[in-house]
């Protein structure tokens, strides 16, 4: 292939844009732009491979997801990128620890001069060495009850103490005092620093929360480190130091990382901040919040009693206004009155029942009286009885009986000569 290159004159340098980097020389150099073509162009022709490996980290921005593979067994990774259109066509989550087959495809940015990995297919093999440890311990140590919440302790509303474990000068430490400290000024803390991430991280923290814990002062503790790579944390998913957190008598707090970092420890401890800030804030209560729920209930409060004196004093103005405690002796002579109808209306029934009985006795008295013996009498008669019989028939008075005769003033006794029918 024959490349055209323009004349120049004896002595002169050709361009930098006209100079190809196998040619370049210190007095032909090449130029940034022509230099990044020629690798790009070297670049392309790789193709896409397919590479095996870790996840061990996962940014998502924007719908794109920013990562990086590690090799299984050696300490070698890439990083890659996987646009969101890409994203959209997998059908399984993918995660930090995940072991993984991707199709990938090295890109190099000319303007920028950045080196990449572009995604066009990824897929689980299986879950990575270490995310399967975890994942073991996880499962075990739920089904020993160690994530339930029934035993989750509840933290105190102002702890006078707080105990913290975090590494030495570290950010962590710092973003805890300062969160804190301006949340509530008289805040004090019993500080143990310890190894955040090798092998010194599990026996010093360990360490760290027993002395702690065995404080009678402490009424929390915070475990807190920054965030970094899954690797550096896996510390915090160590058994040992999780089955100290669970034994401990002392509320702990995990705060571990940032928001997407999720180490073991969160589910043991009896509460999990997504930040070292965060546990600041979750810990202590902010002074001016307090204060001003302070105001605003004894402001409720206040109102409520305005309010329940305002509402008596209606009431009982109302009671006062009604005309029986205006006037009470109206009621009286209201009743008095009603009293004295009703006396009246009672004597005028008796009045006239009395003199309707007077008038039916008169009656009765009339009847009786001409229906009586003694009337019959009154009139001449006389009423014959012998053998304590009344005589109405002659044979009833034989010849030689005895008897008396009653008259109207009297009687007297006779003898019967005998007597015939009529």
């Amino acid at each position: 292939m024959t490349t055209f290159q323009p004349a120049v004159a004896d002595g002169e340098q050709p361009p930098a844009d006209s100079v190809h980097p196998r040619e370049s020389s210190p007095q032909a150099p090449t130029s940034v732009s022509r230099l990044n073509e020629t690798i790009r162009g070297f670049v392309e022709k790789w193709g896409s491979v397919w590479v095996e490996g870790e996840i061990t980290s996962w940014n998502v921005r924007g719908g794109n997801v920013f990562g990086r593979l590690k090799d299984r067994g050696t300490d070698a990774t890439l990083s890659f990128r996987l646009w969101s259109s890409t994203r959209s066509r997998l059908t399984e989550d993918m995660a930090v620890g995940d072991h993984i087959v991707t199709c990938i495809k090295p890109d190099y940015f000319v303007r920028s001069g950045d080196f990449s990995f572009t995604v066009s297919a990824m897929r689980h093999v299986g879950l990575g060495e270490q995310l399967e440890k975890l994942e073991r311990l996880r499962a075990a140590l739920r089904a020993e009850g160690l994530f339930d919440q029934a035993r989750k302790r509840p933290l105190p509303f102002l702890p006078h103490v707080i105990g913290l474990i975090t590494g030495e000068r570290s950010d962590a430490e710092k973003d805890v005092h300062r969160n804190a400290e301006l949340r509530w000024p008289q805040v004090r803390f019993r500080t143990i620093h310890a190894a955040v991430q090798g092998d010194r991280c599990v026996p010093e923290t360990i360490g760290a929360l027993r002395r702690l814990d065995a404080d009678a002062d402490v009424d929390v503790i915070i475990i807190a480190r920054g965030g970094g790579d899954p690797q550096t944390l896996l510390g915090f998913s160590d058994e040992r130091l999780l089955r100290a957190v669970a034994a401990a008598s002392t509320p702990v707090v995990s705060a571990i990382g940032h928001e997407n970092d999720h180490p073991l420890l969160d589910d043991v401890a009896d509460l999990r901040a997504s930040t070292p800030t965060d546990a600041a804030k979750r810990v202590v209560p902010d002074v001016s919040e307090q204060r001003a729920m302070v105001a605003q209930l004894r402001a409720r409060l206040g109102s409520r009693l305005q309010q329940r004196v305002a509402h008596d004093i209606a009431q009982l103005e109302q009671l006062r206004s009604r005309p029986v405690l205006r006037a009470p002796e109206r009621g009286l002579d209201e009743r008095a009155a009603q009293v004295a109808q009703a006396i009246g209306r009672g004597r005028a029934a008796v009045d006239r029942l009395m003199a309707h009985a007077d008038r039916r006795s008169a009656e009765l008295r009339a009847t009786l009286r001409a229906l009586s013996p003694q009337h019959t009498l009154d009139r001449g008669y006389a009423i014959v009885q012998m053998n304590d019989r009344i005589v109405r028939d002659p044979r009833d008075a034989p010849e030689g009986a005895e008897g008396f005769v009653r008259v109207a003033n009297g009687q007297f006794a006779v003898r019967s000569l005998g007597g015939t029918a009529p």
